[in-house]
């Protein structure tokens, strides 16, 4: 076992004298730390006696028992400050708060090196590290026998809280969610103390840091391999789990989700092929019904959503995010357009959840698989209406009408009587007539400035503007042809796969 401050002070070698905090004299001394920054506990991982020459004290009273009480939350077992050195006169509060808490306080003799304490704590940790060395043996064990299923998760994070007599959760540090479908809530304590501070959960804003909430001692840390993923630890019996320990458990907790999240890519990659052959309509009914059946989307009522992100960053975590909340799904990336084909069950609030507040989403109506190419176009449409009037999120034919129309048979009837001469001449005719057109548009239609974006001369663009006006039968000239041709590209590029 590690040694107790009271077995530090009785070594007769040290010195050591105790100033306050006898309550807390039983406390076990994991590791000597050395330290002179303004924020002591900042650097304390549970157990540590902290030492410092005086500088990390405050002067005045309040300072003073703010540090005492934010290392006894963070899980320092003493405090230790040299004499004669820098510190300032330790006040009346502060001894009081010292006692209460308990937070030992020792001072340490002049000229004593700490090099001295720190040595005598290493020596009497050998047998506890070596203790230390077989339990992080045991917890790569359960990696290894742990099975590479997303159905084994629960198991071993059990396996792991046992070994560390500690309640463990992995939970999302943005919205204190589960990070595995089958992962436990948070205790109500802990959920409650938390949800205001979604995304900044360790109040110290560090990777590894204890502290006290509703009077239990809570350990929040990262899981190493995945962007957001905490490690939530509640120690049920002293002394706490060791902090090395709790590291490579950690460590093993993200190799366990990397080898789940692997195995989500294969079946996310087979789900991306059945939805390019089934919207390009290479796959019959029957086909189409049993393979969405596999990816556990039921067949005869999904809903489609499309979804696009200015940066398009996020897009390629929505399947995991879905699957995280416990949302089966099939997905596609087409045109920096993301394409997800869930339950028609699912909620709103949950789809913007699993994309980011930065996606724009369109949702069709719910739809059977023998219909999903109309179900794409729904779903195009309403995320050219959500785009357009500002909105995350638009359920095809309901909300909003876009640029006056109620559907895309309109604007695709639109779009076909307005840019139909051009297609069709751009197909028989090596032609640049659409993107002179949408460059035009985007250049308040200045000649000049088209021209330089499209590295040609301005008679060229000119010439093609007057051979978009012979096509359409519409005059360049007024501002109403322009307007409806503004329209028109609106809709061809929303809907364009």
């Amino acid at each position: 076992m590690a040694i107790t401050v009271a077995e530090l002070i009785d070594e007769p070698q040290l010195g050591l004298a105790l100033l306050a905090g006898s309550a807390g004299l039983d406390n076990r001394i994991t590791w000597a730390h050395t330290s002179d920054l303004p924020k002591l506990w900042e650097w304390v991982t549970g157990g540590e006696l902290m030492m410092t020459n005086g500088l990390s004290i405050p002067p005045d009273a309040e300072g003073q028992v703010a540090l005492a009480e934010a290392l006894m939350d963070s899980g320092a077992s003493a405090l230790a400050i040299g004499e004669k050195m820098h510190a300032p006169p330790l006040t009346k509060e502060f001894l009081e708060a010292c006692n209460k808490l308990p937070l030992p306080l020792l001072s340490i003799p002049y000229p004593l090196p700490f090099i001295a304490i720190a040595r005598s704590v290493a020596e009497s940790s050998l047998l506890e590290e070596s203790r230390r060395l077989r339990q992080t043996a045991r917890v790569y064990d359960l990696l290894r026998t742990a099975g590479a299923s997303e159905d084994d998760w629960q198991s071993l994070v059990q396996r792991l809280a046992t070994e560390l007599d500690a309640d463990l959760f992995v939970v999302d540090r943005r919205c204190l969610h589960p990070w595995h479908p089958d992962g436990h809530e948070l205790p109500d304590f802990l959920a409650d103390s938390w949800a205001p501070m979604s995304g900044q959960v360790s109040l110290a804003g560090k990777n590894f840091q204890w502290h006290r909430t509703r009077g239990r001692h809570v350990l929040t840390m990262d899981i190493p391999t995945h962007a957001n993923a905490l490690l939530v630890v509640l120690p049920k019996s002293e002394p706490h789990p060791d902090a090395v320990v709790l590291l490579h458990a950690a460590t093993v907790l993200g190799l366990q989700l990397s080898r789940i999240v692997l195995s989500l890519e294969g079946r996310h990659r087979l789900a991306g092929e059945f939805m390019l052959q089934a919207m390009d309509g290479r796959l019959g009914v029957a086909e189409m019904e049993s393979r969405l059946a596999d990816f556990e989307v039921p067949a005869q009522n999904f809903l489609l959503a499309s979804l696009t992100v200015e940066d398009g960053g996020r897009l390629a975590d929505v399947h995991i995010e879905l699957w995280r909340h416990g949302v089966a799904s099939a997905s596609l990336k087409r045109n920096n357009r993301l394409h997800v084909a869930v339950s028609a069950d699912v909620a709103d609030d949950l789809l913007v959840h699993c994309a980011g507040v930065a996606a724009s989403i369109g949702i069709s109506a719910p739809s059977a698989v023998a219909n999903i190419q109309r179900a794409l176009q729904e779903s195009l449409w309403a995320l050219g209406s959500a785009r357009a009037n500002k909105v995350g999120l638009a359920h095809y034919a309901q909300g909003p009408s876009w640029l006056g129309l109620t559907g895309f048979e309109e604007g695709t009837a639109l779009v076909r009587r307005l840019l139909g001469p051009i297609f069709d001449y751009e197909q028989s005719q090596d032609g640049d007539l659409i993107l002179t057109l949408r460059t035009y548009l985007n250049s308040q239609r200045s000649w000049q400035k088209t021209a330089a974006a499209l590295f040609a001369h301005r008679q060229t663009i000119i010439y093609r503007m007057r051979k978009i006006g012979e096509l359409t039968g519409l005059d360049m000239g007024e501002t109403s042809t322009v307007a409806q041709l503004w329209f028109a590209l609106q809709i061809h590029e929303a809907m364009h796969q």
